[in-house]
């Protein structure tokens, strides 16, 4: 099998690159954040080119989306069989055999959970707002704890639970009443100001919730869900200790609150595992997936109990969730997915060794944490461990240069989540290259790496 490397042969964004990206500039959103100048033309597996001719491997895949790595064979064939039987007929009003082995399917994951309903979405976004509505509709309740640092998404129900970036939450106000945020339980950082990795219980945030809000902010019988990402995803890649979300499952069955587990980035696979509950032995009442369910066709997921979903015929439907194509994808995907945990997790452990080998020489590395192929490696002042945002700002554009694609996360978090199929070459290559990166960004420079080159296009 030919082993690939990134090859740049003309410094992005290259004269195609620069065309279509000056289009973009004049007609698109100004909202669009446009990380760096990534043109593509096409993927397969894990490498990207291109439309000047560059090949880059892919370590972020698409924000963990391309499970299967760029334009997987059995994925496209599934689409392709999908679009020629027909492409639209609406599953919130009809019946088709892939939407319905889509949710038999999704239901049959984590029995310890016991008899599932599903509910298609379009996006996470879109599980996340339903679940809004499903556990308040369900509990007759009003509250809602949600968790600092987390994201949920980008429309009103789902920026009212986030408290990742003010972005994006600014200026779109009043949101949705009723949000509680309080920490999320951070062994690196810990909100009480521990040393890192040293807290006990008392810092544990789920106690807090139950020793300080439910006695002296809301009565818990008020509170219909608690939202958790079961590992923080845009917040910076943090694993909590499993006391963290065990003492949320026991509070939520004392007061009869719905668990609500979003696992819009951590599920598909991407930690090992199809969903990172497992790692933790805590069950949800409700888990949210999308992100990696189709490869990169837009589908998401509501699981619930079959107890917890109990909202009536026409309170909740979707024009396009489970769209024939994108079920035929996410089923696909499915099978592609679970046969690959093995090497996710035997992946995982070599990328893990390599970026504490590399923080053992390089002290600007703060924090390595993951599993599977959701890792982290959190980038430090050294002298003060304060986050170094400048620093790894420059990281991504180096790293985009030579080849790499990389996206942070959280303040100053490097976040490696690569389609799913990557294997140890690839890992391989990824961290010489951060290592060159590392080096550069070491040596003394007049003057800071340029802004990313979309930014400077001149129309």
């Amino acid at each position: 099998m030919t082993m690939l490397y990134p090859e740049v042969k003309v410094a992005p964004p290259g004269p195609n690159a620069q065309a279509i990206i000056a289009v973009d500039q004049r007609y698109s959103s100004p909202s669009y954040i446009k990380e760096y100048p990534l043109v593509v033309e096409r993927g397969e597996g894990p490498w990207v080119y291109d439309v000047d001719g560059n090949r880059f491997l892919d370590f972020m895949a698409g924000i963990a989306v391309a499970s299967t790595g760029h334009s997987h064979p059995a994925v496209v064939k599934a689409i392709h069989e999908a679009a020629d039987r027909f492409l639209h007929i609406c599953g919130t009003d009809f019946y088709y055999d892939t939407f319905s082995r889509l949710c038999e399917r999704l239901a049959s994951y984590l029995p310890e959970m016991g008899p599932k309903r599903v509910f298609l979405t379009n996006s996470g976004t879109e599980a996340v707002e339903g679940a809004l509505k499903l556990a308040r509709h369900h509990t007759r309740r009003q509250y809602v704890v949600a968790f600092k640092g987390g994201f949920h998404g980008r429309t009103i129900g789902a920026i009212s639970l986030n408290s990742s970036k003010v972005a994006q939450r600014a200026f779109f106000g009043p949101l949705l009443p009723g949000v509680i945020h309080i920490p999320y339980a951070n062994p690196y950082r810990c909100p009480n100001g521990c040393a890192p990795n040293t807290c006990g219980d008392t810092c544990n945030p789920a106690l807090m919730l139950e020793r300080e809000w439910f006695v002296n902010h809301v009565d818990p019988r008020e509170v219909a869900a608690i939202f958790v990402e079961p590992i923080l995803g845009e917040g910076g890649y943090v694993i909590p200790p499993a006391s963290f979300l065990q003492h949320l499952r026991r509070i939520c069955d004392a007061h009869g609150i719905l668990l609500v587990f979003d696992e819009v980035q951590s599920g598909i696979g991407r930690t090992g595992k199809m969903f990172a509950a497992e790692h933790f032995g805590v069950m949800p009442d409700i888990l949210l997936s999308a992100k990696g369910i189709a490869s990169g066709m837009p589908l998401g997921a509501i699981i619930a109990r079959e107890s917890v979903m109990t909202w009536p015929r026409g309170s909740h439907g979707s024009t396009y969730g489970g769209n024939p194509v994108c079920c035929a994808a996410g089923l696909a995907t499915l099978d592609v997915v679970e046969g690959l945990l093995d090497s996710v997790r035997d992946t995982g452990e070599h990328l893990l060794r390599g970026l504490r080998e590399l923080q053992a020489r390089f002290p600007v590395i703060g924090d390595v944490r993951g599993v599977g192929l959701m890792v982290g490696a959190e980038f430090v002042d050294p002298a003060t461990r304060e986050p170094a945002s400048a620093y790894v700002a420059e990281l991504e554009q180096l790293a985009f240069r030579k080849g790499l694609l990389l996206l942070s996360c959280g303040k100053s978090t490097i976040r490696f989540a690569p389609p799913l199929v990557v294997g140890r070459h690839e890992v391989d290559v990824m961290l010489r290259i951060l290592e060159e990166c590392l080096v550069e960004l070491a040596l003394p420079r007049a003057s800071p790496l340029p802004q990313p080159a979309a930014a400077s296009v001149k129309l």
